[in-house]
C-alpha cells in the first residue's frame, strides 16, 4: 500500500516543471531538452521520474500543424503499439481468471475461421509468431472489413511458432478474443477492467477530432494526420496516466509476476513481446522499454523499478529521435556524459533513400556529412546503423550488410556495430559471416549476452 501513497504524493507535486529533488540534473535535462527543441527535434511532453520522485516535467511545442496553441501537460497523445499492452494484459487477465488459456487454438472462439485457426494459439499472437498476414490498410476501413478479409484468407505466412513477423492482425486478434469470452466491446473492456482499477481518469480510447485536449501529430511540412485509424482499440493518454499504467504494471496491480513474466518473454532475442520488452528477476520487474509509433506520433517509456526511475516521452512529430533522447536523460540521471539529440538523416531522408541502392545511400551519406557535419549524428555509429536497420526491413538485405559494414569500418571498436552486422548476415542466410560478426562484437563487448545465445546457437 506504501508505493501507491507515495505515487498519490508524487502526482501532488505534478503542477511544477522541475522539483527541488535533483535539481542541477533537472537543469541539465531541462537545457538539452530546450536546445532540442530549438532545433526542431522535439515537440511533445516528457516526465522523468528517478528515486521515486520527479525530477522533470515539461511540455513544449504545438498541439497540431497549425502552431497556433501550445501543448500543455494536460493533452494526451497516441502512443502506437504501446497500446497494445492493453490487450496483451486483457489475455493475461482472463487466463488468471480461468476463462481462457494461451494455449487455447483460435478456432476454440472462432470456429468460422478457416482451417488455419486450429494452429494458432494466443501465445503466438502475444508473441508475434501466428503467420497471420498483416492488415490490408490501404482497403480495410473498419474491424468488420478486417474479420471479413481473415475469413477469406486461405493460408498463413508461415507455420505458426516457427518464425516471428511484427503486425497489427495478432493485436487485432487479441482483441475479438477479448470481447468474445466477456461479451463486452474491447473498448468498454479496457475502460472497465484496466483504465479505471489504474486510476486512469483522463485516458480515452479511439479520439476523434472532437475530442478536447488531444495533440494532433504533425510533419515537418505541416502535413496533419488523422486521429481515427482503420481498426479500433487505441487508447490515448496524458503523462499522468501514462505514469500510473507503468506503475500498475510495475507493482502488478493488475497481473501477477507470473503473468507478467509471459509478456516480457519474447519469441526470439530482439523480438517484441507482449509489453514490448523487458526483464524480471524472480518476482520483480526490473526492466521494462516499449516504444511505439502512429503516423506522426511517437511515444517511448522505460521504466527501471529499481532505481525507481520512469522516463516518458510523447511527441506529436516524429522526428525518431526518442531514444537518443532517453539515452541522454539517463546519462544525465547516471551523473554521465550525454550526447546532444541531433536530427535523423532516415527521418528527414527516408523517401530518398528508399529509392537508392546500398552503393548510393553510401554516396548520400559522405555528401551530407560533408556538407552538415554538425547537423547529424556522424560522431557515433547509432546514425548508420538507423539507416541500414530501414534497409533490413525493407528487405533490402545487400544494401543493409553494404551499410553495416560500412560502418565497421568507421567505429571498429563498436560491438553494436558487429551485432548488427551479424544480425543482418543471419538474416540472409549466411551462418559463418553472422557467426564471425557476432564473436567480434562479444570479443568487444563480453556482457553482450544476446551475441552469446545467438552464437551458442549457431555453433550447435
Amino acid at each position: 500500500m506504501k508505493k501507491y501513497a507515495t505515487a498519490s504524493l508524487l502526482f501532488s507535486f505534478f503542477i511544477i516543471t522541475v522539483t527541488v529533488f535533483g535539481q542541477s540534473k533537472a537543469v541539465t535535462i531541462d537545457t538539452m531538452i530546450h536546445r532540442t527543441n530549438r532545433l526542431g527535434l522535439f515537440s511533445g511532453n516528457i516526465l522523468v521520474v528517478d528515486g521515486g520522485k520527479v525530477v522533470y516535467r515539461n511540455a513544449m511545442g504545438f498541439t497540431d500543424a497549425s502552431k497556433t496553441e501550445k501543448l500543455t501537460d494536460q493533452y494526451r497523445f497516441h502512443i502506437g503499439s504501446i497500446a497494445k499492452e492493453f490487450n496483451a494484459v486483457g489475455i493475461m487477465m482472463l487466463q488468471e481468471q480461468g476463462k481462457l488459456n494461451i494455449d487455447d487454438k483460435l478456432s476454440k472462439f472462432f470456429p468460422e475461421l478457416p482451417a488455419w485457426a486450429n494452429k494458432v494459439s494466443i501465445k503466438n499472437l502475444l508473441q508475434y509468431t501466428s503467420g497471420i498476414p498483416d492488415v490490408k490498410w490501404k482497403t480495410v476501413k473498419s474491424d468488420a472489413d478486417n474479420m471479413a478479409d481473415l475469413m477469406k484468407l486461405e493460408q498463413l505466412d508461415f507455420e505458426p511458432g516457427t518464425k516471428y513477423a511484427y503486425n497489427n492482425n495478432n493485436v487485432f486478434m487479441q482483441r475479438r478474443i477479448i470481447e468474445k469470452i466477456t461479451g463486452m466491446l474491447f473498448n468498454n473492456f479496457v475502460e472497465e477492467k484496466l483504465l479505471k482499477p489504474a486510476g486512469m481518469s483522463t485516458a480515452v480510447i479511439d479520439p476523434d477530432d472532437n475530442k478536447p485536449l488531444m495533440a494532433k501529430s504533425y510533419t515537418n511540412a505541416g502535413k496533419q494526420g488523422p486521429l481515427v485509424y482503420p481498426i479500433t482499440g487505441w487508447v490515448a493518454v496524458t503523462l499522468d496516466d501514462f505514469y500510473k499504467w507503468e506503475q500498475a504494471l510495475e507493482n502488478f496491480k493488475l497481473i501477477s509476476p507470473a503473468s507478467t513474466k509471459i509478456l516480457v518473454a519474447p519469441f526470439g532475442l530482439d523480438n517484441q513481446c507482449g509489453l514490448g520488452g523487458g526483464s524480471m528477476a524472480g518476482n520483480k520487474l526490473v526492466f521494462h522499454k516499449h516504444d511505439g509509433s502512429s503516423v506522426y506520433y511517437q511515444a517511448l517509456v522505460v521504466g527501471s523499478p529499481l532505481k525507481g526511475r520512469t522516463v516518458i516521452l510523447m511527441t506529436n512529430n516524429r522526428q525518431n529521435n526518442i531514444f537518443d533522447i532517453d539515452n541522454a536523460i539517463q546519462n544525465i540521471l547516471d551523473g554521465k556524459p550525454y550526447g546532444q539529440p541531433k536530427h535523423s538523416i532516415l527521418a528527414d531522408f527516408q523517401k530518398q533513400l528508399d529509392t537508392l541502392s546500398g552503393p548510393g545511400v553510401l554516396a548520400f551519406y559522405r555528401d551530407l556529412k560533408g556538407k552538415h557535419p554538425n547537423d547529424y549524428g556522424f560522431e557515433n555509429e547509432v546514425t548508420l546503423n538507423e539507416i541500414g536497420y530501414f534497409l533490413m526491413n525493407a528487405k533490402k538485405l545487400d544494401a543493409a550488410i553494404m551499410v553495416f559494414e560500412y560502418n565497421t569500418t568507421l567505429f571498429p571498436t563498436s560491438s553494436n556495430v558487429f551485432d548488427s552486422l551479424g544480425e543482418a548476415y543471419f538474416n540472409k542466410g549466411d551462418k559463418a559471416k553472422a557467426l564471425l560478426n557476432y564473436k567480434r562484437s562479444l570479443k568487444l563487448d563480453a556482457t553482450n549476452g544476446a551475441a552469446k545465445a545467438i552464437i551458442a546457437e549457431l555453433e550447435k
